[in-house]
């Protein structure tokens, strides 16, 4: 199962993530966490001990060079647009509870990538951990598909898109559906966040006619007095983990649907 999230800023992609994350790993799953989002904060959503010493690949400057041949910032020079990357996962990663933890860092152009040392190293990076890796791979993405390719589209199992109940979040939705649509990927679903009534549900629905609604979580401001007061989020509300976890039922259920033969 490979998950994609992505979404306006602030509807709640990375809360999505981290529960997704630790409900794959309570079932039993190994699951690779990626932040892809350079704003996001998805190693101290998931409980990770100091989660501002975890550098992403794309400032590793040595590690880049080293992989791809050309140092981050210098001009001119060629290099390497599959270096290796499988041992990365292992040497690269923050493991806790059964989630191994990966930060990305910002990829400068989307859609072709950037052809940059630190682009090349994570556009390979990717592939390698949606194509051949087996774990559960959650990326939490910036508000749009910078990270993905038409190569690695194919691989995604589920481009989820968080939406809140208001109009810019839905047209960014929008937005991002169209673009992944345009690189090949037509996996496309939408959870609702933040939802305090039917009326919220009832909005969202009926202003993304035709994509398919993964489902809801509920506002609950306990989860803010959580991240105050430094308190694991996922055992703060009971009622946020009850919506994730239907939605993980539903994204479970594709893996045991039976194949159709033409």
């Amino acid at each position: 199962m490979k998950i994609a999230i992505s979404g306006k800023g602030g509807v709640g992609k990375t809360l999505l993530a981290a529960f997704l994350s630790q409900t794959f790993a309570e079932s039993g799953y190994s699951v690779i966490a990626i932040d892809a989002d350079p704003d996001a904060n998805l190693a101290a959503t998931l409980g990770f001990p100091n989660p501002e010493e975890i550098t992403p690949i794309s400032e590793l400057n040595d590690l880049i060079e080293e992989r791809v041949g050309v140092r981050p910032g210098q001009s001119g020079g060629l290099f390497k647009l599959n270096p290796k990357v499988d041992d990365l996962p292992e040497n690269y990663s923050v493991k806790l509870d059964g989630i191994r933890l990966m930060a990305m860092g910002r990829i400068k152009r989307g859609g072709t990538g950037c052809y940059c040392p630190e682009g090349a190293l994570l556009q390979a990076l990717v592939s390698h951990l949606l194509v051949q890796r087996d774990e559960v791979v959650i990326l939490d993405m910036e508000a749009g598909i910078e990270h993905l390719s038409r190569g690695t589209t194919k691989a995604v199992d589920k481009l989820i898109i968080v939406v809140e109940p208001g109009r810019r979040s839905l047209e960014t939705a929008q937005t991002i559906g169209k673009l992944a649509q345009d690189l090949g990927l037509h996996n496309i679903a939408v959870v609702g966040n933040k939802i305090r009534s039917e009326a919220d549900k009832e909005f969202i629905v009926s202003n993304l006619p035709g994509i398919e609604i993964l489902g809801f979580i509920p506002y609950d401001p306990a989860i803010t007095e959580a991240d105050l007061a430094n308190r694991p989020l996922f055992i703060a509300s009971p009622q946020i983990a009850k919506g994730v976890k239907n939605i993980y039922d539903k994204l479970v259920s594709l893996t045991r649907q039976p194949s159709v033969k033409s």
